[in-house]
């Protein structure tokens, strides 16, 4: 997911995400973090397995001061077990907002300084029984991960470097036959240069029409399929996304009929009758196609300003 996605579905599902933390934060929990790193440690080994998103943990003291190395979901090693500590959070989103309130808080989406992600960040104080504030434990969460994790796409998410290898395969293979077709519009060039004759100059130029258009044709599908499948990232829970790219793909098709339809209607005109029926009706199916386009965009497009009216109101009930 992009950012652009990712906050989009941060709005979508804010309280389930918020309760989520809560609840993560009240689970993990323990007055042993802020005297023991081992305890930490060991709670990030079970959160991560059991929350992979979660991403980063550590403690304050009540100055907003870290206490605690960070403790990251990836496996720590001697080298970076120290980082962290001693640096002054105290202008940081969750310590303010935790020292301004007694649960549990949890941030709007920032940018982490250790991860570089956008993320979110849950926090507890911590008093002991005389109402001393001891410390804060904070919560880090990949928020993109996290999304997917609600949603269910992991498991999508692991396959996606192969989706990836497989669209480029297919992507390469398009643009060798589009090499293929432009090797032989430009050889019919040559010889036509080179050896004209009547008859050639007559029919050869649909022939290498043709090849060009082709070529056209298949270089954008191929294109549009790299930019869709390949270099974007897509949020398949979007239906604008799918249907810009179902509009894209169709749009190609469109053109390439439409060109081969007015090359039969130029042959037909050059004396060659016989194609006028062709050409006639591969023009009415591009206009037919069109058609079927406008009344897809407009129709998904009123389709999704409805889902949204329908999550805006329900947020309104809430």
């Amino acid at each position: 997911m992009n950012y652009i996605s990712v906050i989009e579905r941060y709005h979508d599902y804010k309280n389930p995400i918020h309760e989520l933390m809560a609840s993560i934060m009240a689970g993990a929990f323990d007055e042993a973090f802020f005297n023991d790193d081992t305890s930490l440690v060991k709670s990030m080994k079970w959160l991560r397995h059991n929350y992979p998103f979660v991403d980063l943990m550590f403690t304050l003291d009540n100055q907003g001061v870290q206490l605690s190395p960070n403790i990251s979901s990836k496996l720590i090693s001697h080298k970076n077990f120290g980082v962290g500590k001693g640096v002054d959070r105290s202008y940081r989103p969750y310590f303010i907002k935790a020292n301004d309130n007694d649960g549990i808080v949890v941030t709007e989406p920032y940018l982490s300084t250790s991860s570089h992600n956008l993320c979110i960040s849950t926090a507890l104080k911590y008093k002991d029984k005389s109402g001393q504030v001891i410390g804060f434990l904070v919560l880090d969460i990949d928020l993109a991960h996290a999304i997917e994790f609600l949603m269910g796409d992991n498991k999508r998410k692991r396959f996606h470097p192969l989706f990836i290898s497989v669209y480029s395969c297919i992507v390469v293979g398009l643009f060798c036959i589009v090499g293929i077709l432009l090797y032989s519009a430009g050889s019919e060039i040559v010889s036509l240069f080179i050896s004209p004759s009547a008859e050639d100059l007559q029919s050869k130029p649909f022939g290498i029409i043709i090849f060009l258009t082709l070529a056209l044709a298949i270089f954008d599908l191929g294109k549009t399929t790299m930019e869709e499948e390949v270099l974007m990232q897509k949020d398949i829970f979007r239906h604008s996304s799918t249907r810009r790219t179902i509009t894209r793909f169709i749009a190609t098709i469109l053109i390439a009929i439409s060109i081969e339809a007015l090359l039969l209607m130029f042959k037909s005109v050059l004396g060659s009758p016989e194609y006028l029926s062709s050409a006639v009706a591969m023009m009415g199916a591009s206009a037919a196609l069109l058609v079927g386009l406008g009344i897809y965009v407009y129709l998904g497009a009123k389709a999704e300003v409805l889902l949204k009216g329908n999550m805006f109101q329900k947020e309104l009930i809430k």
